[in-house]
Parts: structure tokens; C-alpha cells; sequence
């Protein structure tokens, strides 16, 4: 049985609604825009991709996966999943980093962090989602 307490303490603060909603847009933003200059071919990021030295087709699924998950970021229905896609792809883009290309792995690591906090912020609409699409 639910009582209004119960679902008044379920329901999101002001304050987390807020958070979620900045970090959701600070984060879909650089998604977007590292995503779309990985498809768009801006030659830093076919160079960095041949370095990495696995193929361009790696290039073109990273920014798929970028754009995809920033999108995802901005759907309040699917913005934990989202989130919960691009800290993995920041998890491993730092390892790139420090292991494969060198540079400063701490853009990646913030991105990490801060959809990773996406993650954590909607947890429970992870649930739905993945039900929506017949995973759960």
C-alpha cells in the first residue's frame, strides 16, 4: 500500500530534477559534438582513430554510439540507459588513453563521471525502459 509519504519520498527533489536536467544537457552537448565530428570525418579524429590502430570503422561506431547516447540523454525515458552507455564508452576511452594513444585521459574521466551520475540519477526508469523494449 502506498501512502502520500511513500510516494512523496519516491518522487524526485526540485533540487535533483535540477541536476539531473544540467548535467543531462552539459553532457548531450559534448556527445553530440564529439559524436558528430567523429562521422563527419574531422581529420583530428581520423588521426586519433588511426593511432588507436584497430580502423576507421571503429571511428564511425564510437560516434554512432556518441550521438545515439547523447540523444538518449535527452529523452527523459531513456536517459539512465543512456547515461549508463556513454560511462562505459568513457571507461574505456580513458584505458585508450593511458594504454594505446597517451594524452590526458581526465576529459574522458569526467564524461565518465558525470554520466555515470546520469546513470545513478535514473535508476529506476532503467527498469521501464528495458521493459519498453522487451529486455526486462
Amino acid at each position: 500500500m502506498h501512502t502520500s509519504s511513500t510516494a512523496a519520498a519516491a518522487a524526485p527533489t526540485r533540487t535533483a530534477r535540477i541536476v539531473s536536467w544540467s548535467l543531462r544537457i552539459l553532457a548531450a552537448a559534448a556527445f553530440l559534438a564529439a559524436g558528430g565530428a567523429k562521422l563527419a570525418g574531422v581529420p583530428m579524429m581520423v588521426q586519433i582513430f588511426d593511432h588507436i590502430g584497430i580502423g576507421q570503422w571503429f571511428r564511425f561506431v564510437t560516434g554512432l554510439v556518441e550521438v545515439g547516447g547523447g540523444i538518449a540523454l535527452l529523452l527523459p525515458a531513456t536517459a539512465g540507459l543512456g547515461g549508463l552507455l556513454l560511462a562505459a564508452t568513457m571507461s574505456v576511452a580513458v584505458l585508450v588513453h593511458l594504454f594505446v594513444i597517451g594524452g590526458s585521459p581526465v576529459p574522458a574521466l569526467v564524461l565518465a563521471l558525470i554520466t555515470a551520475t546520469i546513470a545513478w540519477l535514473h535508476r529506476a526508469g532503467m527498469g521501464r525502459a528495458l521493459g519498453r523494449i522487451g529486455v526486462a
